[in-house]
């Protein structure tokens, strides 16, 4: 079982942001993280999740992913998604994300578990750190999707 802690963080909404990942399989542990110059929690979130599942070499590995975000999970638990995709993201943001995210999920057994944030959860708060760290950066990105204008 791969465990993956995520967190985003947007300093304004929109405004520099970043993400936080820490990913566990029995001994090993990984931390990713990224800062971008102009971009939305949301997406960040999101994006976070995206990373943790893209970075798993192995397929169809049992994940399960730890988040604080409602709006990523309910996303996917509560099918919206895949409602969305059927009308073609319309009236809907991240498209971008989105489908980046159903490619890679569709190679794992991912569950979800929420976590209430900033409530003590050890690597919660460690993921909440690197994002914060990320975005508050020298380095940061474009978030070329956000940017963009297109799927924002």
């Amino acid at each position: 079982m791969i465990t993956i802690y995520t967190d985003g963080s947007s300093r304004g909404n929109p405004g520099p942001g970043g993400y936080g990942v820490v990913m566990k399989y029995k001994e090993h542990r990984k931390e990713l993280s990224e800062g971008f110059r102009k971009t939305t929690n949301n997406r960040m979130e999101l994006l976070a999740v995206i990373i943790g599942l893209e970075a798993i070499k192995a397929s169809n590995a049992p994940v399960t992913i730890f988040s604080d975000s409602k709006y990523v999970i309910d996303s996917v638990e509560k099918g919206w998604l895949w409602g969305w995709i059927k009308k073609d993201f319309k009236g809907k943001k991240n498209k971008d994300l989105w489908l980046r995210f159903t490619t890679v999920y569709k190679h794992h057994q991912v569950k979800f578990q929420w976590v209430k944030g900033h409530a003590g959860v050890e690597e919660n708060e460690r993921c909440d750190a690197l994002a914060v760290e990320a975005a508050e950066g020298q380095k940061l990105l474009i978030d070329k999707g956000f940017e963009s204008g297109l799927y924002s």
